[in-house]
């Protein structure tokens, strides 16, 4: 070794003399020493952060090209508050996604190779290329790309600063390279959803999004509008309400289009086949069915047009031609029908509406107030069904002497007394029953004439004379004389008197042992038939115009009470195939009863009336009522009381008083009903 050139020389020791041998100057047996280019705490440093950006490289390796174009546009107009910003400070670095891509990985590669390079010059070979390779492993790609898989749009947003200085470093490298695999493999488009992957994607997220069954089912309904055809979802010719061009608007006809609940009817002429014009339910609204108008009157001045559309027709075509409304919101489905040896023609197969297309967009059934069936292709019913008026509309009999009123005014004369008048509510005479009381021999007719004044014919209720019956005014006007005073005023239409005849007017006081009675009111019925019972009024009712009314006796009003309960009877019990007939017998026999006397005055029920009950209801084998003395029984003492003094709701209008005839004497009867089974 020389001190100018710091310089050392190989020598070898001899083994015999042991002393050292120079082996010569020659340049290839010299060797110098040198130091470190970067001090060993600076390597540490330097090693330090090259396993940092290797970390950070790595996870923005995965993290920002993970982000699609597409997801930042989303994320950009419908994110959160934070999500917004980091979209939006991503969004102009990500749309070079090539660039981008060749920046972070040169990037990458630069750190690492620096890190191998440092950490073998402080240790040997083998411990470097072992500790380089678990280091980054671990810390350069495992850890940072399972955190930026889930973070990533926040941590590329905060750390885009670095990432646009890396691009910059590397531009003149990365950016060629860039350029290279745009023309080679085309520009980067994001992610593009199909019909079927969008569909797919709802349901696949199902339990992580926030959408609920129904949203995802109008979801998937929209997105399978253009797949599905009219026939499909169109209801079959054969299930469709029609109207016969011929037809006559009467109340039979207008109350089957009511209880049908449609607002469109189809109007076919000859057969069903041929659909001529529509009919609104709306264009009946000036037509009276007492005219009996003919339908075909009605369409020519309407003069509807139909729809008609082909059977391979889409929904969202169907839907666009109902949204225009144009040609109203049902069509009619045809073909063309080339079978057999004749011409081709075109033949109607079924009906589509609008709500049918909204059904199949929200793939739900829509369910409105006027719904009879919940599908017209299962035609299951609802539940709650529609009211049917045609039973109002009875046909005439010929050479029949019975008083007959339209429909229409029984259908009014049977929901006013079932709602307003209180002895009529349901609940003590069942409306099947009110129907049926309705149709008796129960209207009176009293016709116009000069002296109406003094014709006793005019006077329906006189005062201080003693009455049985009910009287309801369904057209024309009565005169009404109250008290001493004789205070007079006019009544119309639905104004109804003598509620008081109709109800009880003797109290019942129960004993302290008596038991309750499940069937009490039939109890109250047979023995309410049994006692004297009148009812004064003190005023006089004449009628001042011609006069159409329902007079309701009060023998029948108890056979109708009667009758409600043998039907109660017949439904708990699920018995009795000649309710309907007997209904009818009791019915009529207590109005030929009573059609002995059918003016006002004072009427004791027969009792036999009461046992004829019995008769029936022993040979139905549902119940039977009898009095006897069982000291079994449940004991109710009737003593004699005297009615309160009031009116009905248009009774106190006459401001009068209410009289009652005494009952003669005390009843001390007992009074059972033993419920029998079949």
């Amino acid at each position: 070794m020389t001190a100018e050139t710091s310089a050392y020389y190989l020598c070898v020791k001899h083994n015999k003399t042991g002393s050292f041998i120079h082996m010569g100057n020659e340049p290839w047996l010299k060797m110098t020493s040198y130091e470190k280019m970067v001090p060993t705490w600076a390597a540490i440093v330097i090693i330090c952060l090259c396993l940092s950006f290797s970390s950070l490289f790595s996870g923005l390796n995965l993290g920002l090209m993970s982000l699609d174009k597409t997801e930042l546009k989303i994320l950009c107009n419908t994110g959160t508050l934070k999500e917004r910003k980091y979209a939006k400070a991503i969004q102009p670095v990500r749309n070079h996604g090539n660039y981008l891509l060749c920046s972070i990985l040169l990037g990458n590669v630069f750190v690492n190779s620096i890190f191998t390079i440092l950490l073998d010059d402080l240790t040997s070979g083998l411990i470097a290329v072992i500790f380089s390779t678990l280091a980054i492993v671990m810390f350069g790609e495992i850890t940072p790309q399972a955190v930026c898989s889930r973070h990533g749009l926040a941590i590329g947003a905060k750390t885009i600063w670095i990432t646009k200085v890396v691009m910059v470093i590397t531009f003149p490298l990365s950016f060629p390279i860039s350029k290279m695999l745009n023309w080679v493999l085309g520009e980067e488009i994001g992610n593009v959803y199909t019909r079927e992957r969008l569909k797919e994607l709802v349901k696949v997220t199902t339990g992580d999004n926030d959408l609920d069954k129904e949203e995802i089912n109008i979801i998937s309904g929209a997105l399978e509008l253009r797949k599905k055809t009219v026939s499909e979802v169109m209801t079959k010719i054969e299930d469709v309400f029609m109207l016969d061009y011929e037809t006559t608007l009467n109340f039979e006809t207008v109350s089957e289009i009511m209880k049908s609940g449609y607002s469109r009817v189809p109007v076919y002429e000859t057969n069903r086949q041929n659909i001529v014009t529509m009919l609104y339910i709306k264009d009946l609204a000036f037509v009276d069915p007492d005219d009996n108008t003919p339908l075909k009157t009605l369409c020519q001045f309407y003069q509807n047009p139909c729809n008609f559309v082909f059977e391979d027709v889409t929904l969202d075509v169907m839907f666009k031609i109902f949204k225009d409304g144009n040609k109203g919101h049902m069509a009619f489905v045809h073909r063309v029908n080339n079978e057999g040896e004749g011409d081709p023609f075109y033949e109607t197969i079924g009906l589509i509406t609008l709500e049918d297309v909204i059904e199949e967009l929200i793939q739900a059934e829509i369910m409105d107030e006027t719904d009879v069936f919940t599908d017209n292709r299962s035609k299951r019913k609802r539940d709650k069904t529609r009211q049917d008026f045609s039973v109002f509309a009875e046909r005439r009999s010929e050479g029949s002497s019975r008083i007959r009123i339209s429909p229409q005014l029984t259908l009014a004369a049977f929901q006013y007394l079932s709602t307003t008048v209180e002895p009529f509510h349901p609940h003590v005479i069942s409306e099947t029953i009110l129907r049926r009381l309705l149709k008796q021999e129960i209207v009176f007719h009293i016709k116009k004439n000069k002296d109406w004044r003094s014709d006793p014919a005019n006077v329906i209720y006189q005062q201080g004379k003693a009455v049985d019956y009910f009287i309801i005014v369904l057209e024309g006007r009565v005169e009404v004389t109250v008290g001493k005073e004789n205070l007079m005023f006019e009544g119309g239409p639905f104004t109804y008197f003598g509620t008081q005849a109709l109800v009880q007017t003797v109290g019942i006081v129960e004993s302290p042992s008596a038991a309750p009675s499940t069937m009490g009111s039939l109890e109250s019925i047979n023995l309410d038939s049994m006692l004297r019972h009148t009812f004064i009024p003190d005023y006089t009712v004449r009628a001042s115009t011609e006069v159409l009314y329902l007079k309701v006796k009060r023998s029948m009003y108890l056979a109708a009470k009667r009758a409600t309960l043998m039907e109660r009877s017949k439904r708990d019990n699920a018995q009795g195939e000649n309710f309907d007939e007997e209904v009818d017998k009791l019915l009529h026999s207590l109005d030929e009863d009573d059609g002995e006397s059918l003016g006002g005055g004072r009427h004791t029920p027969r009792k036999r009336s009461s046992k004829n009950l019995s008769h029936h209801r022993n040979s139905r084998g549902e119940a039977h009522a009898s009095l006897n003395t069982s000291p079994k029984t449940p004991t109710r003492h009737y003593v004699n009381q005297s009615p309160p003094h009031r009116l009905a709701s248009r009774d106190a209008a006459a401001n009068g008083s209410v009289k009652s005839s005494p009952v003669d004497d005390v009843v001390h009867e007992e009074v059972s009903l033993l419920p029998r089974r079949s």
